[in-house]
């Protein structure tokens, strides 16, 4: 491979990568405003339930330790990526797969739940708040699965490549950065949802 042409794929990568992090501040900001606006709608009960009264915390604390679990395993895929590990980085990346499908089949659960006992999103100001937080949270994390998949039979089928290790990494940015936010809806939604307002 010539100099000129090595360069290039390197302003490309470089590139590419600034513009991934432009995509997460973006993501960031969408986060930002929809925890302004549940916070702001977190008394908004109409007379219904409150965070007290629907919160499972034990539940949703196993929900989050498989996140946060998955966000170690996509790191040891990425560690067996960059050593050229392909059996390791596939079994990494199943594992993270698993625990993904794992807190979104839980958080899916909690939905259908509230839903079936008249909680739905329609009930009040704060049932509306918490889930267009939760549920964008989940759709991310659907489309990060997607991806994983993707990424999964790539790797199977083509090995780890250059370009396929580089993407590897965007994706593992991409599920670091939904477990930190994650942290916030735990903490924010859950945690102080059962203190009393």
């Amino acid at each position: 491979m010539s100099e000129s042409v090595a360069v290039r794929r390197q302003e490309n990568d470089s590139k590419g990568l600034f513009g991934f992090w432009l995509y997460l501040m973006t993501d960031c900001v969408l986060f930002a405003s929809l925890f302004a606006t549940f916070a702001v709608l977190r008394i908004g009960t109409n007379g219904g339930p409150t965070g007290q009264d629907l919160f499972n915390l034990p539940y949703i604390l196993v929900e989050t330790l498989a996140l946060l679990t998955s966000s170690f395993t996509c790191g040891m895929a990425i560690l067996a990526s960059r050593r050229r590990l392909r059996t390791q980085t596939l079994l990494w990346l199943a594992v993270t797969f698993a625990l993904g499908i794992v807190f979104l089949v839980m958080e899916l659960t909690e939905f259908r739940h509230l839903a079936a006992d008249g909680n739905g999103w329609r009930r009040s100001g704060f049932l509306s708040g918490y889930f267009t937080l939760v549920g964008t949270h989940g759709f991310h994390i659907t489309i990060g699965l997607l991806w994983m998949a993707a990424m999964f039979s790539k790797v199977y089928f083509k090995g780890l490549t250059e370009a396929g290790i580089r993407k590897l990494f965007l994706l593992s940015l991409f599920w670091h950065f939904l477990d930190l936010v994650w942290i916030f809806i735990f903490t924010i939604v859950y945690l102080f949802g059962v203190i009393p307002v």
